[in-house]
């Protein structure tokens, strides 16, 4: 018997991975978020399989269910939104897990960020502009490390992908325009993934009102940084044909020459 945590993906019931589609299909009991997690994600489960919502459960029923298919040698697909790594409130469960001797294993998922940026078009580092991608929230309930304060990480003016902030992002925006500017580009996405997505463009200068316009206040991924509003970034090294490479040999140089040329050189993805 084993719990596996599977992330399902923003929404989209074809943003799963095989292997959790698989773990899904075959499991005798389910527990999914389903505040988060669309039906549409089980809609191959076994027949007779036991589905439990787990937004109308705390973490001690949780974990007592867990318990419960534990005894009865059955196997739990735990599945949440996007990635269970992020934000998914899984290392409670896993200590528990760990406590009680119940084995476990976490299946990846497409997060709202790459989801996001793939429905936008966009790549989140651009040669030039920025190599770094930083995943944070804004503080609410659950307060933010030393450190990790939004004014702080703006420092680096790295891309931005904040999450659980829609409700504040006018304070968001005071926060970042003495780093960003006010012109740095920046897009909110609604529900990616879900029939009701949406995206809004702007700049940091006029987000708040376009949000407040359409009337946003909660599930919305806020993504900041000049990537998301420039075209005229560097040609990266990966497809520059004067850049050696492991299958394309520089100046007619084959075989092992190519090959140590490649090793030696910083143009790798």
């Amino acid at each position: 018997m084993s719990v596996y945590f599977i992330g399902a993906g923003p929404g989209d019931p074809e943003l799963i991975t095989v292997k959790g589609q698989r773990l899904i299909r075959q499991a005798p009991v389910i527990l999914y978020a389903g505040s988060l997690v669309p039906e549409a994600i089980l809609a191959e489960r076994q027949p007779d399989a036991e589905v439990h919502n787990t937004a109308e459960m705390h973490l001690d029923e949780i974990i007592q269910r867990i318990e419960a298919a534990h005894a009865e040698g059955k196997d739990v697909a735990r599945v949440h939104s996007g990635d269970p790594g992020l934000y998914g409130a899984i290392g409670e469960q896993i200590r528990r897990l760990e406590a009680l001797g119940i084995p476990y294993e976490v299946i990846p998922g497409v997060t709202a960020t790459a989801a996001s940026a793939a429905v936008l078009g966009k790549e989140l580092t651009l040669p030039g502009y920025s190599q770094t991608v930083i995943l944070t929230r804004y503080a609410g309930k659950t307060p933010m490390p030393e450190g990790e304060d939004l004014p702080s990480l703006a420092a680096h003016r790295a891309t931005l992908a904040i999450h659980l902030g829609i409700t504040r992002i006018h304070k968001i925006v005071d926060d970042l325009i003495p780093h960003y500017g006010e012109d740095c580009p920046v897009a909110v996405c609604y529900r990616t993934g879900w029939p009701d997505a949406a995206q809004i463009s702007g700049t940091l200068k006029d987000i708040v009102a376009k949000v407040r316009a359409a009337g946003l206040s909660r599930t919305a991924l806020i993504l900041v940084g000049d990537v998301m509003g420039r075209d005229d970034f560097d040609t990266s090294f990966l497809y520059d044909k004067d850049q050696p490479h492991i299958y394309r040999p520089r100046h007619g140089k084959k075989g092992r020459n190519a090959q140590t040329e490649k090793d030696s050189s910083d143009a790798t993805e």
